[in-house]
């Protein structure tokens, strides 16, 4: 199967700059696209898909800040880079309290932005499967009360679970105390941690997240408590870590249970000191941070199977917030997929009146393992391709509306199906996933050409692939890309 190239947006001012980072980052195997200031940036974010942003910090028209702010408020997941000179540090690390990934000083040394565009696109990439499967509102679309009915938080709902959770962060929000948010991917941990920071006396200091799966072992410390010049190849400056960013403000731990135990172990310190030192440093670095740490995980199981420490896991759990899975809460379904139907009306340019009761049964019959985001991206999907004023059953996907043998072969997604004749020509398992998934795809992206009138840029946007990738893919299907 075709997997498209991660696609790196550089912006600079200075020419040269952008030619010679471009050039190193093309022969690190990535698809490299350039713009001279931050506006020109921004119109180019609205038509194409990019997996990371490197920018400039002074440019003119639009500056580096603007053009994050910006960017974080479309693309909340998008990691941006910042390119600073020595004299404009300061104003970086202001940055990265603001949202940015991470800062690289010029004169920039190749192993540095090696490394640093690789751990970017890692946490970009778990970010992007996390999203496949687990669900929020995200932070920039909150919800409105006409569009979701009870919403506080940012969280919608009326159910008795959700209730609980609104009384648990109106008693917890304001305190210093740590807690640890725990529930299924896509119940959401992150959202619970923003209403805990933003509801706080904290709430104007910095919000500094980590996904602790995202990162390697061997840069977990130095991504937490920072580094000094020549601590390791690449260091070729200091730099402040997480906590020291944090500081004032609320850090919020992803997946803490994937820390291994020799970091968990410096993890203890600092909740019980607030102190640290930088990696290859000596100064002692006195910090006040408010912890937010979430997991998947049973802690408890993987205290018993040696993995997790007992001292840490009762240093974090002080608050254990737990979240309920959707399947446990299907009275707030219609209230969230109709939250979900304007926000796709919006993007998508449709006017979909709502759900059919049929439709509505289906999804509130269904148990949902990727949790709300499963139920965002089905309401997507059901949006696009409706083409009445309601969603009915039809629109809805295989596995939503019961039809084994269509989710065998994409159901409704895909034309073809599956029988006893490819078994009997002895066809295996993988010959028939193949087949399966080579009709899927061009079934979606027909719907999506044809939903777009043959527009490959905006049906690449559609798609969520970038137009160079959904290109390769006609080519690869035999879908001929035809005229505007």
């Amino acid at each position: 199967m075709f997997v498209a190239k991660e696609q790196i947006l550089v912006v600079d001012d200075e020419l040269n700059l952008r030619r010679v980072l471009a050039a190193q980052l093309t022969r690190d195997g990535y698809d490299v696209h350039t713009a001279e200031d931050g506006a020109v940036a921004l119109a180019f974010l609205k038509e194409h898909h990019i997996d990371l942003v490197i920018t400039d910090l002074r440019m003119p028209n639009l500056g580096g800040m603007d053009l994050l702010r910006s960017a974080l408020r479309e693309h909340p997941n998008l990691p941006v880079v910042i390119l600073t000179a020595h004299g404009t540090v300061d104003t970086a690390v202001e940055a990265l309290k603001t949202g940015a990934f991470d800062y690289i000083s010029k004169p920039f040394d190749q192993a540095e932005v090696r490394m640093i565009v690789r751990k970017a696109l890692r946490t970009q990439a778990l970010s992007a499967q996390d999203a496949s499967r687990q669900g929020t509102t995200s932070p920039s679309d909150p919800p409105s009360q006409e569009a979701s009915g009870k919403a506080r938080f940012g969280i919608i709902g009326a159910s008795g679970a959700i209730e609980e959770l609104y009384a648990l962060i109106d008693r917890v929000a304001d305190t210093p105390t740590t807690v640890l948010v725990t529930g299924e991917s896509g119940t959401g941990k992150e959202l619970v941690a923003r209403a805990l920071h933003e509801h706080s006396s904290r709430s104007e200091g910095p919000f500094i997240k980590v996904n602790c799966a995202a990162i390697p072992n061997n840069l977990l410390e130095s991504e937490l408590f920072g580094y000094e010049k020549g601590a390791f190849t690449g260091a070729v400056g200091s730099k402040p870590g997480r906590f020291e960013l944090a500081s004032g403000g609320t850090l919020f731990l992803d997946e803490i249970g994937e820390v291994p135990l020799e970091m968990q172990v410096k993890l203890l310190r600092v909740l019980q000191e607030s102190e640290f030192e930088r990696v290859g440093g000596i100064k002692t670095i006195k910090v006040q941070v408010r912890l937010v740490a979430a997991t998947n995980r049973e802690l408890k199981k993987e205290i018993a199977a040696g993995n997790f420490r007992e001292d840490l896991f009762y240093r974090l759990n002080v608050v254990p917030v737990p979240l309920p899975p959707l399947r446990e809460r299907a009275g707030d379904i219609a209230t969230l997929a109709r939250f979900f139907v304007n926000k796709f009306n919006d993007r998508l340019s449709k006017a979909v009146a709502g759900i059919d009761s049929a439709a509505l049964a289906k999804l509130e019959g269904y148990r949902w393992p990727g949790n709300i985001r499963e139920l965002e991206n089905v309401i997507e999907h059901a949006v696009l391709f409706a083409d009445g004023e309601q969603i009915t059953v039809e629109d809805l996907p295989a596995e939503i509306r019961g039809d084994i043998s269509g989710a065998a072969t994409g159901g409704g997604f895909a034309s073809g199906k599956l029988g006893d004749d490819a078994l009997l020509a002895g066809e295996g398992l993988k010959e028939q996933v193949k087949a399966a998934t080579s009709r899927l795809e061009r079934d979606l992206i027909s719907r999506a050409l044809a939903h777009t009138s043959n527009n490959v840029t905006h049906a690449a946007r559609m798609l969520k692939i970038s137009r160079k990738g959904l290109q390769l893919k006609m080519k690869e299907l035999e879908l001929r890309e035809r005229d505007n």
